[in-house]
């Protein structure tokens, strides 16, 4: 703080202050969120009631009511603070320019990735997260080293993303002449897409990965096609109490099998197929 003070540029100096008013305000609210997640759990499972947790804590019994009070566990599962969902962009043949005998493209996110990211966010708001999402470029430019952050995007729109998932000791996404699919590396299993041959089902990898900065983490979704993300949200919505009871905020990977409606295209069921791979040591 001295050595701030001391800047003797006030423009320097506004902006630097100003930055680190944000960050205290954003981990501020991260502790807040989980001090209120962890008295809640703790009333609820029977630990402690609010006369002693108010004594552990030093604070009033009607403080601990106040602070303990809608705040679910198992919202932590998804995050602290603002959700930001990542979405990745890929290129779309468009129609006829202007009669001219090419075709436009242009960078869209795909109709499926955007369904899941609203079925996301009404589970976030049900447990009273704020969410919102972004694009990923073409080219899979994501910048992962950030706090409450979600990506759906496939490794091939994304080569980050690929050396990142590289690591997984258990899973992976493999591609071959019959296109993607993804491999139990524990039992040699092979899961390929229904959706390759006309079925109306498809897998999806779920996992809890690290950051490039080793700070910390990023929930990551992908389908072998875009509709199996869809799977995963859907079989989270029934899960997310249970999951977080298991895992908290640990890393793991695992896949989700979905079905969906083939007219309406929603999500009808989902179920896990594999075991919560831990990385190794963990």
């Amino acid at each position: 703080m001295s050595q701030l003070k001391e800047l003797a540029d006030p423009l320097q100096r506004a902006k630097i202050a100003h930055g680190l008013v944000g960050r205290v305000q954003e981990y501020g609210n991260e502790f807040q969120a989980v001090r209120n997640e962890a008295m809640n759990e703790t009333l609820r499972v029977g630990k402690l009631n609010s006369t002693q947790l108010a004594a552990e804590l030093g604070i009033s019994k009607g403080r601990v009511s106040q602070l303990a009070k809608g705040a679910p566990p198992e919202r932590l599962f998804l995050g602290s603070g603002k959700v930001i969902v990542a979405l990745a962009e890929k290129l779309e043949h468009g129609k006829l320019d202007n009669g001219r005998d090419k075709r436009v493209q242009g960078p869209v996110i795909a109709t499926e990735d955007f369904q899941t990211y609203e079925h996301l966010r009404e589970l976030a708001e049900e447990v009273g997260l704020e969410i919102t999402f972004e694009r990923i470029p073409l080219g899979g430019n994501v910048r992962l080293n950030r706090n409450n952050l979600v990506v759906i995007c496939g490794p091939r729109l994304s080569p980050l993303i690929e050396q990142i998932l590289e690591g997984d000791p258990h899973l992976r996404f493999d591609k071959d002449d019959d296109g993607w699919y993804l491999t139990d590396r524990k039992t040699g299993e092979v899961y390929r897409s229904p959706m390759d041959h006309g079925g109306n089902s498809d897998v999806a990898y779920f996992g809890r990965l690290p950051r490039p900065d080793g700070q910390g983490t990023f929930l990551y979704i992908a389908g072998i096609h875009a509709r199996g993300s869809g799977g995963v949200v859907h079989w989270l919505n029934n899960e997310l109490v249970n999951v977080h009871r298991e895992l908290k905020a640990k890393r793991f990977s695992t896949l989700i099998a979905s079905t969906f409606d083939p007219d309406t295209l929603e999500i009808t069921s989902s179920k896990r197929i594999t075991p919560f791979y831990r990385p190794e040591g963990a």
